[in-house]
C-alpha cells in the first residue's frame, strides 16, 4: 500500500520513479518499480528496437504515463526522462552560448552546403565556406559523420536558437600578412588546383590562391587554352605580379620566371641574316615561319618571289615545309 501511495504521488506530481528492467514482453519491457509496470518499446528512448534487450537488468529512472490502480496497470516512459534531461542541457547550453566561444561537438549530418554539429542539446550549422581557408568541393572531403570536432561560434540567434559555426576560424586568416609573405617580384612555387579558359589557379598555401592568366604563361607561344602548358596537380614556379588583399587576389606570371626571348632578339637575329624555319601557318597575305620555338616571322606574299605573281602563298609554300629566308625587319 505504501508503494502504491508513492506511485500515485509520483504520477500526480510528475516526479520520476526508479525501477529495474526485469524481462522483455510483448510490445516492450516489464519493469519492477516495487510493483510490476509496463514500458512500451516506443518509450524506451532508443531508435533500434533490437537494442531493448541490452537494457535487461539495468536500473534507471522513469516517468509514469498512465496509472490505473484498480487494474494494477502502470505505463512508464524512459523516453520522457531522456527528453527532459536533454531539454535541461539545452537550456543550460543556450544560456552559456557566446559568439567567439570554442565548443566541442560531434558531426551529426553532412550536406552539400555544410554539416550539422551536435553541441549537446542543440545543433549548429557549419557552412562549407567556414570549413577551410582553402578550397573544398564537398564537406565529406574533410568531415566524417560521428567524429568529434571543435568549432567556434560565429553567430547565435537566441530567439530562434540558431547557431552558426566555424572551423577555419580556429587558425588565423592566411590573407592577413599575404603582402609580406609574397611581395611583388617574388618567385614562388604552387600547385595547380584549377584550369579555366582564361588561366590557371595555383595554391600557394592553404587558403591562398593566385591566378596565372593565360597571357602570362609564355613570352612567345600563342596559347588557345592554358591546358597546353599546365594541368591540375602540376607544381609550377611563378612570379608575384600583383597582390590585392582587399579582394583576396594574387596575380602570378610563369613567363617572368625565365628570360624574355624578345629582349635580345636583334642580337640573335640581326637584320639581313639568313635563317631557316618551318612554315606554321598560311594566310591570304603571307606565311608565318617559326625560326625558333615560340618565335614566328612573317614572309609577306610580296616578298616571296621576284618574278611570280602569286594569288596565294600556297602556290609555292605548304605547312610543315622547311625554308630559308632573310630577316628584313624586327619590331
Amino acid at each position: 500500500m505504501k508503494i502504491w501511495d508513492q506511485i500515485n504521488t509520483a504520477y500526480e506530481t510528475g516526479a520520476r520513479v526508479k525501477g529495474r528492467i526485469i524481462e522483455k514482453i510483448k510490445g516492450g519491457l516489464s519493469v519492477d518499480i516495487g510493483v510490476k509496470a509496463f514500458l512500451p518499446g516506443s518509450q524506451v528512448g532508443v531508435r533500434n528496437i533490437q537494442s531493448i534487450e541490452s537494457t535487461l537488468g539495468e536500473e534507471m529512472e522513469f516517468k509514469i504515463l498512465k496509472l490505473n490502480q484498480q487494474r494494477k496497470n502502470i505505463v512508464l516512459s524512459r523516453k520522457a526522462v531522456i527528453e527532459e534531461e536533454q531539454q535541461k542541457k539545452r537550456e543550460e547550453l543556450v544560456g552559456s552560448l557566446l559568439e567567439g566561444n570554442l565548443l566541442h561537438g560531434y558531426i551529426k549530418n553532412i550536406t552539400e552546403y555544410g554539416a550539422f554539429i551536435d553541441l549537446g542539446g542543440i545543433d549548429g550549422l557549419l557552412h562549407i565556406t567556414d570549413l577551410s581557408w582553402g578550397r573544398i568541393n564537398h564537406p565529406s572531403e574533410v568531415l566524417v559523420v560521428g567524429d568529434p570536432i571543435d568549432v567556434v561560434i560565429l553567430k547565435f540567434d537566441r530567439d530562434k536558437e540558431r547557431v552558426s559555426l566555424g572551423y577555419k576560424q580556429k587558425t588565423p586568416d592566411p590573407w592577413l600578412n599575404v603582402d609580406m609573405k609574397y611581395p611583388l617580384t617574388t618567385k614562388t612555387k604552387g600547385k595547380v588546383i584549377s584550369v579555366t579558359d582564361y588561366g590557371a589557379f595555383v595554391e600557394l598555401e592553404e587558403g591562398v590562391e593566385g591566378l596565372i592568366h593565360v597571357s602570362e604563361m609564355s613570352w612567345s607561344k600563342r596559347l588557345r587554352h592554358p591546358s597546353k602548358i599546365v594541368n591540375v596537380s602540376d607544381v609550377v614556379e611563378a612570379q608575384v605580379l600583383d597582390v590585392d588583399i582587399k579582394n583576396r587576389r594574387i596575380s602570378l606570371g610563369m613567363k617572368q620566371v625565365g628570360p624574355n626571348p624578345w629582349d635580345n632578339i636583334e642580337e640573335r637575329f640581326p637584320i639581313g641574316v639568313k635563317v631557316s624555319g618551318i612554315v606554321r601557318n598560311l594566310t591570304n597575305f603571307g606565311a608565318f615561319i617559326e625560326i625558333e620555338e615560340g618565335i614566328d616571322g612573317l614572309i609577306h606574299i610580296s616578298d616571296m618571289s621576284w618574278t611570280q605573281r602569286l594569288k596565294h602563298p600556297s602556290d609555292i609554300l605548304q605547312k610543315g615545309m622547311e625554308i630559308n629566308a632573310i630577316i628584313l625587319d624586327i619590331d
